[in-house]
C-alpha cells in the first residue's frame, strides 16, 4: 500500500498564500468575535498574519488535503453542525480557538500532529514538515510581495503551537511497543519533545518572528478516550502515565524551556495558555461556565462516550450517539472540545479576567495566561 504524503498539496499551498497576500484588506472588514458573535472588532491587529503549528485542538481541516484515514479526519457530520452546518475538517461541532482569536487566519498544521517524526508517523504532517511548508510560503511571498513586505509579515506575524498530546498518546492508543515511550525514561522522552519544539521555535525566529503563543497539554488522562482506554477502577481521571508526562511537559516548557528562550533570544516575546487548568476547570465546575457536562463527550459511544466513533467513518465502531445540545457540553468526541468551550477559552487568552472564585484552588494558577496576553502580544512592537 502506498504511504499517505504528509506534506501539504500544491494547491493548499498557493491557496495559503493568497490569503496572506491578501490578509490586510480582506481582514479588516471581517468579524473578530473574541468579543462576541458578530462584535465588530476595532483592534489595529487586523492584517497580522497568524501562524498555527500543531495538532486537532488547532487543525481547521488541513487533514482534508492529504491521502490519511478516517481516523484522522473530521469531514464528515455530525461535525460542524453547530456553527457551520456542514463538515470543515475541524474536529468539534462548530469552530476551534483559532477562529475566535483573529479573522486573518493563517493555518500550517494537521491533525494528530507531534513534536517527534515518530508520532502517528505517514499519517499526519509533523512539525519539521509544517515548518517546510511554512519556509516555501514564504519564499513565495518573496516573489508576490518583495522581500521587505514579505519580511514585515513574517517579523509581525504572531506563531502559535499546540504540541505534545499526541506524542504522550499515541504509545498508548497505537499499543505500539517499539514507541520511544517503552525505551526511555519519560523525563528524556519528554526532553526529546521540547527540544524539537525549541528547534522549530528557533528556526521562526531566524526567519524573523518574535511573537508566540503556546499552549500546553491538558491533563491526557481526563479525555474521555483516554479514560475509557486506561481504564480506572474509581471511574476517576487517570493519572499515571500518560498525565504524569503532560505534567512534566507542562513544569518545563513553563519554567524553564521557555524563560530561557526569552533570556537566549532577543526580542523574543511570548504568551502562555494554561489549557490544562482552563480545562480541568471546567470539567470539575462546569456550571460556573454555563455547562451542563464537563466529563462526557457529545458524541461517541460507550462510558464517557469515550469510545471515538463520532461520525460512524471509523473502524472503531460505526455506531454512535450526539447529544441534543453541544453547548451545554464540555466536550463534543472523545477527545476534542465544543465551539461554545473554544469561544470561552479564546476570551480567556485573549483578554482574560479572573475565574470564577470556586474553581481556584492552592495548586492551580489565578492567571492561566502569561506573561502577555494574546490581545497585548498582538500589538507588541517588534525589536530585532
Amino acid at each position: 500500500m502506498e504511504k499517505p504524503n504528509p506534506s501539504l498539496s500544491p494547491q493548499l499551498l498557493l491557496l495559503l498564500l493568497l490569503v496572506i497576500v491578501t490578509a490586510s484588506s480582506r481582514c479588516r472588514a471581517e468579524n473578530n468575535v473574541v468579543g462576541g458573535r458578530g462584535k465588530q472588532s476595532s483592534s489595529s491587529s487586523s492584517g497580522v498574519a497568524f501562524f498555527i503549528f500543531g495538532d486537532s485542538f488547532l487543525d481547521a481541516g488541513n487533514n482534508n488535503y492529504i491521502n490519511t484515514t478516517t481516523l484522522d479526519q473530521a469531514n464528515f457530520p455530525p461535525y460542524g453542525r453547530t456553527f457551520f452546518n456542514f463538515p470543515t475538517g475541524r474536529f468539534s461541532d462548530g469552530r476551534l480557538l483559532p477562529d475566535f482569536i483573529g479573522p486573518s487566519l493563517l493555518c500550517y498544521l494537521h491533525l494528530r500532529a507531534g513534536a517527534l517524526v515518530e508520532t502517528f508517523q505517514g499519517d499526519v504532517i509533523d512539525l519539521q514538515t509544517q515548518l517546510g511548508n511554512m519556509k516555501k510560503v514564504g519564499k513565495g511571498l518573496r516573489n508576490k510581495l518583495g522581500k521587505e513586505e514579505r519580511d514585515a509579515k513574517i517579523s509581525g506575524g504572531v506563531y502559535m503551537f499546540s504540541i505534545g498530546s499526541n506524542d504522550y498518546m499515541s504509545p498508548f492508543l497505537t499499543n505500539s511497543s517499539s514507541s520511544l515511550l517503552f525505551h526511555t525514561s519519560s523525563s528524556r522522552f519528554v526532553a526529546m519533545v521540547l527540544a524539537n519544539l525549541t528547534a522549530v521555535v528557533k528556526d521562526i525566529y531566524d526567519m524573523g518572528g518574535r511573537k508566540f503563543v503556546f499552549m500546553n497539554v491538558p491533563t491526557l488522562g481526563c479525555l474521555p478516550a483516554m479514560r475509557l482506554l486506561m481504564k480506572n477502577p474509581n471511574g476517576k481521571c487517570y493519572e499515571e502515565q500518560v498525565s504524569e508526562l503532560a505534567k512534566l511537559h507542562n513544569a518545563r516548557l513553563s519554567t524553564v524551556v521557555l524563560p530561557r528562550l526569552a533570556r537566549e533570544l532577543k526580542g523574543f516575546k511570548y504568551s502562555l495558555f494554561d489549557f490544562s487548568t482552563s480545562l480541568h476547570r471546567r470539567m470539575t465546575h462546569p456550571s460556573n461556565y454555563g455547562l451542563k457536562e464537563g466529563e462526557e463527550a457529545c458524541c461517541g459511544t460507550g462510558k464517557w462516550r469515550g469510545i471515538d466513533s463520532c461520525g460512524g467513518k471509523r473502524s472503531v465502531k460505526k455506531e454512535f450517539e450526539v447529544c441534543n445540545n453541544p453547548t451545554e457540553y464540555l466536550f463534543w468526541d472523545s477527545f476534542h472540545l465544543t465551539d461554545t468551550a473554544y469561544h470561552q477559552m479564546a476570551r480567556e487568552i485573549w483578554n482574560p479576567t479572573p475565574p470564577p472564585s470556586s474553581t481556584i484552588t492552592k495548586t492551580s494558577p489565578l492567571a492561566i495566561v502569561g506573561p502577555y496576553t494574546l490581545h497585548q502580544l498582538f500589538h507588541a512592537a517588534i525589536h530585532h
